[in-house]
């Protein structure tokens, strides 16, 4: 039997989108972990349809899941739907790349035209 869905997920952690400093995970980008007996199936986005990383990204992750012992195969599918967007990151993420900063302050502007 392969790893359960928590282990799975500490390995995602470790897998990054290049251009962005913040894991597969954190950036909201994983939509689905299903484990079959020793094969891990996972359905994934790009933070763009035209991100030209996404075959590095999902070799990345099948390498290291593979890699975890009761794990014989892992599939990473790509899809688009539903698109990805920022409100799909964690509150981690969205610190670490600024967006709960950027909120904050746009909040703040509004309030002053009241």
């Amino acid at each position: 039997m392969a790893k359960n869905k928590d282990q799975i997920v500490e390995i995602l952690k470790q897998c990054y989108d290049p251009e962005i400093p913040v894991d597969l995970w954190n950036l909201g980008l994983i939509y689905d972990i299903k484990i079959n007996e020793k094969i891990v199936d996972i359905t994934m986005s790009l933070t763009t349809p035209g991100c030209g990383m996404g075959q590095y990204m999902a070799e990345d992750i099948k390498n290291k899941v593979t890699s975890l012992d009761g794990v014989n195969e892992t599939n990473v599918q790509v899809t688009f739907d539903p698109p990805w967007s920022p409100e799909m990151m964690t509150d981690d993420a969205k610190e670490k790349l600024g967006f709960s900063h950027a909120k904050v302050q746009n909040e703040a502007s509004e309030n002053e035209w009241e």
